[in-house]
């Protein structure tokens, strides 16, 4: 059986994200399994979820998917390299995941898998070194090589953020040698930022439902969601911005507690000259998150680098806590499908297979210390909800058996 291997965060679900799935069964036959390995409590851009993983977990097999497995918080909430090679490497090792399928803005994948080569080029490298000698941002640096190389159209792949992921998810292919052939889905409807929705556009942003929720207009947003999804989100406690007062002082306190060396041991920081004195100067004097980024920010250290690093400094993350891959493949959800999808898995994977939380008890090593760290990750995403829920949820929850 053909199975699909999609990775996500479902930040919340929505329309778009069921075009997807239903697009990629359209490719590859209407029998095909889709397997998701979704984001945990925490996502990309360095913010809590809207709602926790084991609801948008159950959300996305309502959309479509079969099964559903977690992608680690130590990946999930890093750069688009790290994260990609962590999703890709996890859907790899489960011996049944066939083909990559991730939505692009441009569609067409053999453009992709030119800039995804070349950006693994002995030539790239030492453009890249270049530029960067020059004090450009590392975006700026890297489109200004590709496009050098490769010429105008190949550049401007990379300015926007789904081809980004996309061909960082084609690098980690290539990289983990892995016996899986990607697809990609044409984007459609408003960008990946867009808050400009009109009436009759056909799917929105997932940033523009947020912001319908965090406005309370329901009406508004339920067009876009799922069947089934507006009264799950509607009964669960979801964390939308912006921050409770008391959630932003937790981070802040964290932030006021760094040293030099503790932002140091953080990813993405030691290697940079200067930045963990200046974090340490920013993390002082902030009195808010914004005026933390807005210390910190220089024109080679952009806010999303400094949202992770701050995230990463509150979930007490560094850098040695994180292996290149995941240690193991945790269940959140399973679908009428995802059943045999699961058995045949749990014969083919390359990692343990956790479809409870018990079965952690079982592990040691690196396993039991990324496990660890999704307790203490969701236990703090838990000070973001309006109701602060008691910690160890890790501990109690199982897979959701739909």
């Amino acid at each position: 059986m053909k199975t699909a291997g999609i990775i996500v965060e479902y930040n919340p679900v929505h329309s778009g994200h069921a075009y997807q799935i239903a697009q990629t069964r359209r490719i590859l036959g209407p029998e095909s399994g889709i397997v998701c390995c979704m984001s945990g409590c925490w996502v990309q851009s360095a913010a809590p979820a809207v709602a926790d993983k084991w609801v948008r977990a159950r959300l996305a097999v309502l959309s479509g998917a079969d099964l559903v497995i977690e992608l680690p918080t130590p990946w999930a909430v890093s750069s688009a390299e790290t994260f990609a090679l962590g999703g890709v490497s996890l859907l790899a090792a489960t011996g049944v995941v066939t083909h990559l399928c991730f939505g692009s803005e441009c569609g067409e994948i053999g453009a992709l898998q030119s800039v995804a080569a070349c950006l693994d080029s002995e030539e790239y490298a030492a453009g890249l070194r270049r530029f960067l000698d020059e004090g450009m941002p590392f975006a700026a640096c890297r489109q200004a090589v590709v496009t050098g190389l490769l010429g105008g159209e190949a550049g401007a792949l990379l300015e926007t953020p789904n081809n980004n992921l996309g061909i960082e998810y084609l690098r980690a292919l290539r990289r983990l040698h892995a016996e899986v052939s990607p697809v990609t889905v044409r984007r459609e409807g408003a960008g990946y930022h867009d808050c400009s929705a009109a009436d009759g556009t056909r799917f929105v942003s997932a940033t523009q439902i947020r912001r319908w929720l965090s406005d309370g207009e329901w009406a508004a947003a339920e067009p876009y969601l799922v069947p089934g999804e507006k009264e799950l989100l509607q009964a669960a406690d979801l964390a939308l911005p912006p921050f409770s007062n008391g959630a932003e002082r937790a981070f802040l306190a964290r932030l006021r507690t760094m040293t030099p060396a503790d932002w140091a041991a953080l990813p993405d920081s030691a290697s940079a000259e200067g930045l963990p004195d200046r974090l340490t100067r920013a993390g002082r004097d902030a009195r808010t998150l914004e005026e933390f980024y807005e210390l910190a920010k220089t024109k080679r250290y952009p806010h999303a680098r400094l949202r992770r690093l701050a995230l990463w400094a509150f979930l007490g993350l560094r850098a040695k806590d994180r292996p290149e891959r995941p240690p193991y493949l945790r269940v959140l959800a399973v679908g009428q499908r995802g059943r045999e999808i699961l058995r045949i898995m749990k014969q083919t994977a390359a990692l343990p297979v956790l479809t409870k939380p018990a079965h952690v008890r079982e592990l040691d090593g690196i396993c039991r210390q990324i496990f660890d760290i999704e307790v203490r990750c969701t236990d703090l995403y838990g000070l973001c909800l309006p109701q602060i829920p008691p910690g160890g949820r890790e501990w109690r929850e199982g897979p959701a058996i739909l």
